[in-house]
């Protein structure tokens, strides 16, 4: 099984992206994790316009994958906007489309509730298959 990783953090040292780091270099057997860290390098999505190769590059990755894990951050109550410009790029190729995804949240308790409730939305949206975490992180993710 293939399981890409994605992270919603572009800053350097987010815990989002170390959980995910972490999760990556664990052991899991018949499992292969990547993680995608070119979430910085894709343009912004434009309907109708060509997928520059940034954009095709995370797709190949995404309809490769059996499963994909995400972890965000929260920004003003939301997704962060680089996060939502790479789930609209796979609104019209349906490279998430009855593909299991799951999340990790990491940010401390009581936070947080704003970014899952869009990405559940915005997953649901292009017929994501979520699949429900059975483990919840209660301590901090540290180096």
């Amino acid at each position: 099984m293939r399981v890409l990783l994605i992270s919603g953090s572009t800053r350097a040292g987010s815990s989002n992206t170390l959980a995910l780091r972490k999760l990556d270099e664990a052991d899991h057997p018949g499992i292969t994790t990547e993680l995608y860290l070119g979430l910085r390098d894709l343009p912004a999505f434009v309907p109708g316009e060509q997928p520059a190769p940034a954009v095709e590059d995370l797709l190949a990755r995404i309809e490769t994958a059996d499963a994909v894990v995400f972890s965000t951050p929260e920004y003003a109550g939301g997704l962060p906007g680089t996060l939502k410009n790479l789930l609209d790029w796979t609104v019209g190729g349906g490279e998430l489309y009855g593909k299991p995804v799951a999340w990790l949240d990491v940010a401390n308790p009581g936070r947080g509730q704003g970014a899952t409730a869009q990405l559940r939305t915005v997953l649901g949206y292009v017929g994501a298959r979520i699949v429900e975490l059975s483990a919840v992180m209660t301590e901090p993710c540290t180096a």
